[in-house]
Parts: C-alpha cells; structure tokens; sequence
C-alpha cells in the first residue's frame, strides 16, 4: 500500500528526531542566546519511546515508506541508541527489504559509538562538518569543541563499514564560503560524499537573511574551476542534493539548493519531532500528535489511517512560495533543532 499527498507526492523518506538534546551550540541552529542553560528541553515521558519509535517505522514500511533517517538533536545523545537501531534494522518493506537506515550526526561520539551502531544495524551516518579551520569550528558550534573529533568520528565511522559517511557543509556568506574549494579537496579521493547545503530560514532563531546564502551554482563553479566536475543522474526520485562528479575520478560533491532551486516538486519526506509531532514539510509551523494517537489504544490500522490521513492532505510547497508573501504574513515555523533538518 502507498500513500500520494495532494500533489501526487509518495510518501517514501522518515525523518525522526529522538532527541531535542545536543552537545552543540551552533550558532544556526540552536544559538546559546535561546538555547541556554535555564532552557527547558523535554522530559523523558515526553519523547518516543524506542517501542513506539518502532512501531511508526514499521507501519510507515507498510504504507511504502523505504528511507529512515535517525536525527535529534543530537540522536548519539539518546541514551541505548544502539538498541532501537537494531530494532529498526529488523524492519522490512512489503517486499521483504530493509529499510535504507541511517543518521545523521555531529560526529562527536562517533570515534566511541562507531562500531556498536554498525553491529546493530546501520548502514551509514551523515556527519555535520561546516569548517576544517579549528578555531572557526569551535566559534560555530559555540562549545568550543575540536574539528579534530569530528575528523576522529569521520574516520571511525569509515572503519567500521558506516560507508560511505557523508559529509554535510552548511554554507553561509562571510562566515565558512572561503572554505568551499578546501572542504572539496580535504575530501577528494576519501570516498566521502561532500554535500554543500544553502543556509535556509528554518525556524526563527539563526537571523537568516538572503543575503547570507551562498548559491549552490557559485559553489558548484568555484569547484570546477579548480577541479573539473560532471553532472550525475539522481540515484533515485525526490533527492534532495545535486550530484556532481570529478571528471578525474576522484569521487563526487553535492550541492543541496532549498532556497535557488526550490525541490518541493518531489518531496517526499516526512518527519517526526522527539515527542511525536508529525511535520509534512522542513519549514512547517504546526504539526499532528501523532504521540496522541500512539497512547490512545490505537491498532496498527488506525495509526496508519491517522498517517495516511495527514499525508494525503499535504499540498506544502514552501521552498517554491519563499519571498512571495510579505514578512509579517509568514507564520512563526518550528526550529531546525526540533525536527532534526
């Protein structure tokens, strides 16, 4: 059984946060100012328990759900990981697949989960890198913490068979566009996919304006001109990153362009906050509890009629719409933080 939203979109890509939590305090996504230590994360009887974490995913397979991405907060935080890893990795598709399953990580503690996460189950890890200069890295994730460890994760998650890791670069003007051809070149020839990301207004607390973002086309140039790159066909409908390759083998790049090149045509991802919100699109405002219908007594039926009945609902096309509507018409929109990107 599959699921079409309004405009025909399949459901086919989970995204669940299962944590609010993070170690990091960076400066677009959960600044110090808001995020400081009076802030009030969410209580453990709040959140998704592991079961009921499983029990979404395993309904979201039967309605034709393959993708799975684990991401918080930051989802290493959550205390037992490993074990709803496994039980993830257990689910299979109509068809008897398993789930594409992978998590998306600051990498702090991958050089000492690395290799648990793999025994159980996963498959891959994204891992956030937005600078190789150290004391700019610790400026971003304003806990001064070392780009070496995340270096040390990278290389951890590599040697445990979490391969390829995916590196993600969050570019923002006059802040990290001067690293773009060394973040190219630091990751040539590592087999390590390096994903550029346009600085999007998520939420309100990262002070976004355009004039911060840095068009994937002036990165995918820049590169070039260094390196020369060739176009790569989608490895699969709705992917969100441009795929770019070296024409000298070296391996590939991609560029994610949510701001110049709407994709909203495609989409087809869902995402689920730490405590249950279901969220139809990355820049929503309010989302369903899907939490209240897990804790009512609901069959399996009727939380995939829940499910299906918000997806097939779902007209969002924000990205396509930005810029059209005034300022102060633009409803307030749930924090990157909260739903994990």
């Amino acid at each position: 059984m599959g699921l079409s939203d309004a405009r025909g979109r399949p459901l086919r890509d989970l995204r669940i946060s299962v944590t609010d939590r993070c170690n990091f305090r960076c400066v677009y996504c959960m600044p110090k100012e808001i995020f400081g230590r009076d802030y009030q994360f969410l209580d453990r009887s709040e959140i998704l328990s592991f079961e009921e974490i499983e029990r979404v995913a395993r309904i979201g397979a039967s309605l034709g759900v393959v993708k799975l991405r684990l991401t918080g907060g930051e989802p290493l935080l959550r205390r037992g990981i490993e074990d709803l890893v496994a039980a993830l990795a257990a689910i299979r598709t109509p068809d008897g697949q398993p789930l594409d399953l992978a998590l998306t990580t600051n990498g702090s503690a991958l050089p000492v989960k690395a290799e648990a996460l793999r025994a159980a189950g996963l498959r891959r890890v994204t891992v956030s890198l937005d600078s190789l200069d150290d004391e700019r890295f610790r400026a971003v994730n304003d806990v001064r913490f070392p780009v070496q460890r995340v270096l040390e994760g990278i290389a951890a998650a590599d040697a445990a068979g979490l391969a390829p890791v995916k590196i993600n670069t969050v570019l923002k003007r006059g802040v990290n566009d001067d690293e773009i051809l060394p973040l190219a070149e630091r990751f040539r020839g590592t087999g390590h996919p390096l994903r550029f990301i346009e600085y999007m207004d998520v939420g309100a607390s990262n002070g976004w304006r355009l004039d911060d973002v840095v068009p994937s086309a002036e990165v995918v140039r820049r590169i070039d001109e260094a390196h020369p790159l060739e176009p790569v066909s989608p490895a699969a409908a709705g992917e969100t990153a441009k795929r770019w390759r070296y024409r000298d083998g070296a391996g590939e790049i991609g560029v994610i362009s949510s701001v110049t090149g709407a994709f909203c045509g495609d989409c087809s991802r869902a995402r689920i906050s730490a405590e249950g919100q279901l969220f139809t699109c990355l820049f929503a405002s309010s989302g369903f509890d899907l939490r209240a219908v897990l804790r009512s007594g609901a069959s399996d039926d009727d939380v995939a009629r829940a499910l299906g009945g918000v997806w097939s609902r779902r007209a969002d096309r924000y990205s396509e719409l930005r810029g059209r509507a005034a300022p102060a018409a633009a409803p307030a929109r749930i924090e990157m933080s909260y739903i994990g990107g």
